[in-house]
Formats: C-alpha cells, sequence, structure tokens
C-alpha cells in the first residue's frame, strides 16, 4: 500500500526531503512526534519579539523596546506547552533568555528597524504554482525607498559556511516566487538574517533563478510522489543526524522503519478517536 502523498510543499519541506527523505517521511507523511527542541522554541520566542518590534511606530523600534518586546513574548511563551516541556531550571531559563536577549541585540547590528517598512509579518502565501501547491510563511515582506519588494527571514541558528550558502537561500527563493505569483512582482532582493554571527546573505532573484526554483520544485514534487507510490524513502546520513529525532527508526542506527509506522497509524486512530464528532440533526418525519 502506497503511502499518501503530502498536500503541500513549503520551503522547510523541501529541505527536509533533500536532506534525508526517511527522515521527511517520519516527519510530513507519518507524523511522529517529536521531542521539543530548545533552539526551535528559542527560535519561536525571537521571532515573536521581532514581528512585535515592527509593529511599533518606527522612530520607536529602538533596542529597549526590542528587549521590552522580548519579555512580552517570553510571558505568552509560557503558557506554550512545547515550552513548559522542555522542564528548564532556574539556571537553564536564566541562560534561555539570556541567549535570545543577545540574538535580539545582534539583530540591530545587521540593519536599523526604523528604516523598514514592513507590509506583511508572519505572512502567510499560498499558492498552485506548476502542478504543486505551495505555502509558507514569510517573517517579513517590505518595501524599500523605491518601492520594491524585500523578503526577510530571521535564523537563530549558526550561519552556513560559503559553499552551503546557495542551499539555505532555496527557501527564501520560494517566498520570492511565491510572491511573484500572488502579488505580480518579483522582489527586488531576499535575504536571510542570522542572529548569531550576525550576518546577512542577501541576493536578487532573477528570470535566471526564479527557472531554477521551478525546476527544484518541479524535481522536488516528483521524487516525493515516486517516493510515496514505491514506499521508498532512504535515509541520508550526515551531521544533521546528530539532532535527528527519529533515531530509534533509522536502519542507519538499527532501528526499524515499520516500527515508525506501526506508531503512525496507531496515533492516527487515536487522533481519529479523539476528533468531536458533529451531532446529527433531528430526524424528520414526512407529513402528509
Amino acid at each position: 500500500m502506497a503511502f499518501p502523498v503530502p498536500r503541500s510543499l513549503s520551503p522547510s519541506k523541501v529541505s527536509s526531503f533533500t536532506d534525508c527523505g526517511l527522515a521527511f517521511r517520519f516527519s510530513v507523511i507519518d507524523r511522529l512526534p517529536e521531542p521539543p527542541s530548545a533552539a526551535a522554541t528559542k527560535g519561536t520566542l525571537v521571532h515573536a519579539a521581532l514581528e512585535r518590534l515592527h509593529l511599533l511606530p518606527p522612530d520607536d523600534r529602538t533596542l529597549d523596546a526590542a528587549l521590552g518586546c522580548l519579555d512580552e513574548a517570553a510571558v505568552v511563551l509560557r503558557d506554550d506547552p512545547e515550552y513548559a516541556a522542555l522542564e528548564l531550571t532556574a539556571d537553564d531559563e536564566a541562560a534561555f533568555r539570556g541567549d535570545a536577549a543577545e540574538l535580539v541585540r545582534n539583530y540591530f547590528r545587521l540593519e536599523d528597524p526604523r528604516t523598514v517598512r514592513a507590509i506583511g509579518l508572519e505572512l502567510l502565501l499560498e499558492a498552485e504554482i506548476d502542478g504543486v501547491h505551495l505555502r509558507g510563511i514569510i517573517d517579513r515582506l517590505e518595501l524599500d525607498a523605491d518601492g520594491e519588494l524585500i523578503v526577510t527571514d530571521y535564523k537563530t541558528g549558526s550561519a552556513p559556511a560559503t559553499q552551503y550558502e546557495r542551499k539555505r537561500l532555496s527557501g527564501v527563493h520560494i517566498y520570492s516566487l511565491l510572491c511573484e505569483q500572488l502579488l505580480g512582482r518579483r522582489p527586488r532582493r531576499v535575504q536571510l538574517l542570522y542572529l548569531r554571527s550576525p550576518v546577512a546573505i542577501i541576493t536578487e532573484p532573477s528570470d535566471r533563478s526564479t527557472r531554477g526554483t521551478r525546476r527544484t520544485l518541479d524535481a522536488v514534487w516528483q521524487a516525493v510522489e515516486r517516493a510515496c507510490d514505491r514506499e521508498d524513502f532512504r535515509p541520508q546520513p550526515s551531521r544533521l543526524c546528530d539532532w535527528c529525532s527519529f533515531q530509534a527508526y533509522c536502519p542507519s542506527f538499527g532501528g526499524d522503519p515499520a516500527a515508525a509506522r506501526e506508531l503512525a497509524e496507531r496515533l492516527a486512530a487515536e487522533r481519529h478517536a479523539a476528533a468531536p464528532t458533529v451531532a446529527a440533526g433531528p430526524v424528520l418525519e414526512p407529513t402528509g
């Protein structure tokens, strides 16, 4: 029995599939739960703080205001189950918050937020392109001084080595393609702001890069469909394995992918059983 084909692709799914087909299967198709990650949760916190910052009037976007936005976002985060599941000690929480504050400070080394003219924050875009349903959330869509679009994506992890920059830019090129499809305008610039380094990686979409993005998406989608049809998702061991949550099911680590499938089916059955049912309305008897 073939695996179900995903309904859509996103920049993160494209990256996941190209990094390791088997991990993609476990995450996207089997929908196996992953333990909460301090790094991912910290990224959520910093993104929320920067979103709040850019909702302020331009002249109010100071470093002190940004740190205040971080404090506000941290209060909201306390109610997030993923944050609670981290079970941070008081010392761990202080280090967590301190590192998040440092990332926010580093943001000010990359640009002056008072000059940013954002027209969309955490903006969800969806479109059908070349038969593939694409969706993505843009951290920030803005206008430059000439009224041209700029796509900005914040990154809270380490900046890639020079030889991997092109791969990391593939995600924002997908955002550029979505903008062109939905807004009728190609962004002048797409950029990744790595807050840890801090460093900005910037490129300008062109006809050539757009064609390349379309070809890549088509190739990835066909490969996903083929892998689902053949039930053939293969592991691709790399340094990323050190952070993978699915080692227990990966043959590269002595695991059994069939066990993951059994777990996925059990979880799907539990989700179905827990789903609310719609009460039937009254049955009307015919009259006359």
